[in-house]
């Protein structure tokens, strides 16, 4: 993968000062996926560019555990050839000085803006262009992005998801790097390492001076940290400081859906969601019901007040959302008695939490949708195989029945936080499939009105899981 990197400010071959890497000698740095090539195709008074090229080793990319989320994606992907993480990592590491703003021989140079241009040309970016101008627009940037053909000979099978872009400016060099440092990830939507709470810290150390002002700032951050809850709520919540913002104003964990109701509909559509769960959980004379992704508790009212449950765990990622669920319940006005029943805790519904196993039901209402569909097997394996209850309940929009609602425009998602929406067919068959590795039978029912076209708003499934054969273990 390739990063250009001109000015025009004269003598341009300064820029071999701000990098601390000569113009006249081409250098090799050992990084962690591979090495990365310092060298300048062009080098004189008016005008200097230095190339940035870096040759990823697969083994060591196999060996670091990078894979695209199916089987054969750590030998078949586009990781060494498109500027995504591991370029990131690489300008961090080759460029560290002069992404700090330091350069002893030239301090007046580094202290100022100069006329730059970056020209990168495999941008991942399955938005377009679009997300580009968005993300480097309000940060002095002038964009020129050219869709990358699939292939030249074949103009029929039309373009890639790829970019070749040209970022044009005037700005210090320190802040051009942490731009893209910290944006190209963000662009590409796929890290190539394990996102940690170390993340946060790196992000608001690169975005520093820029990223508290930036309109796309909930956008970048959830990007950057893999759209893991607590991380990203940790850097809003430290970017909120710098800039005195609300940062309930930046969470969407609790933020309401873009549709929630069709005219002429009796009552809204949450509420026959959670009355079809609570008929389905009666139905299954369960006793002991998980959550899973409770949000700010409308179903866990409805639970607590149903004297047949004795026991109700709530779960979710998000504080707020927990916070808000504690509140909806009143649960510090409760009776003893009553509060014995009902717990809440934080967690993630994509790790295995022994502690969930044995009950009764658990409700996944509205969830799946805002788990990234690469991450849906790790919550099948701990709902479906770790906890394992005796039923299943699971809730989902169907994305059919978007074109009945008049506020939600075309091609939107009824949710901002939403990854995918599915049809009919593609959650028969999810479910269907997880039924089939983890013992379960599984039927469907609609909610909401059954439109003959397009199908119900929401499509809820029932795993129950079999029993095993008597005599068998």
């Amino acid at each position: 993968m390739l990063l250009m990197l001109t000015t025009t400010a004269e003598p341009a071959t300064d820029l071999g000062y701000l990098l601390h890497k000569h113009p006249d000698r081409a250098q090799a740095f050992p990084v962690a996926a591979g090495t990365a090539h310092v060298f300048y195709p062009l080098a004189d008074q008016e005008e200097c560019t230095a190339a940035l090229l870096l040759d990823v080793d697969p083994v060591a990319l196999v060996k670091g555990g990078a894979t695209t989320g199916f089987t054969l994606g750590q030998y078949v992907n586009d990781r060494p050839y498109v500027a995504g993480s591991l370029l990131a990592v690489a300008l961090g590491s080759v460029f560290s000085s002069a992404m700090k703003g330091r350069c002893a021989a030239r301090p007046e140079l580094a202290a100022r803006p100069i006329p730059l241009s970056v020209r990168i040309p495999t941008l991942p970016c399955r938005d377009g262009r679009e997300l580009v101008e968005r993300l480097f627009t309000p940060l002095g940037w002038q964009v020129v992005a050219d869709p990358v053909p699939l292939d030249p000979q074949f103009p029929e099978w039309g373009d890639s998801r790829y970019l070749d872009t040209t970022l044009t400016g005037e700005m210090r060099l320190a802040d051009a790097l942490s731009h893209l440092y910290v944006l190209l990830p963000v662009l590409d939507g796929s890290k190539h390492y394990w996102v940690g709470q170390d993340e946060v810290d790196k992000l608001l150390r690169a975005g520093a001076g820029w990223l508290a002002a930036h309109p796309e700032r909930t956008l970048i951050s959830r990007r950057y940290l893999a759209h893991q809850r607590p991380y990203v709520r940790t850097a809003l919540e430290r970017l909120a400081d710098a800039d005195d913002t609300d940062v309930a104003e930046l969470d969407d964990a609790l933020a309401e859906p873009v549709a929630t109701a069709v005219p002429e509909r009796p009552e809204p559509l949450a509420v026959q969601r959670r009355h079809s769960v609570l008929g389905v959980l009666k139905e299954l004379g369960a006793r002991r019901v998980l959550d899973l992704g409770c949000g700010n508790g409308a179903l866990l009212r409805e639970l607590i007040a149903d004297r047949e449950l004795t026991e109700i765990v709530g779960i979710d990622v998000s504080a707020s959302a927990l916070e808000a669920a504690t509140r909806a319940v009143a649960l510090d006005r409760m009776a003893e008695r009553q509060r014995e029943r009902i717990t809440l805790r934080q967690s993630a519904l994509t790790y295995t939490d022994q502690t969930l196993a044995g009950y009764d039901a658990a409700v996944l209402m509205e969830v799946i949708e805002h788990v990234d569909e690469s991450r849906l097997p790790a919550l099948e394996h701990a709902v479906f195989a770790a906890a394992r209850p005796a039923a299943v309940v699971v809730t989902t929009p169907n994305v059919e029945h978007n074109v009945r609602f008049d506020s939600l425009e075309a091609g939107r998602m009824r949710h901002s936080d939403h990854r995918f929406e599915w049809t009919r067919a593609q959650f028969r068959e999810w479910s269907g499939a997880v039924a089939a590795r983890h013992g379960y039978t599984v039927g469907f029912r609609p909610v909401g009105p059954d439109d003959p076209d397009v199908g119900p708003p929401t499509q809820l499934a029932v795993f129950e899981r079999e029993q095993a054969p008597e005599g068998g273990r």
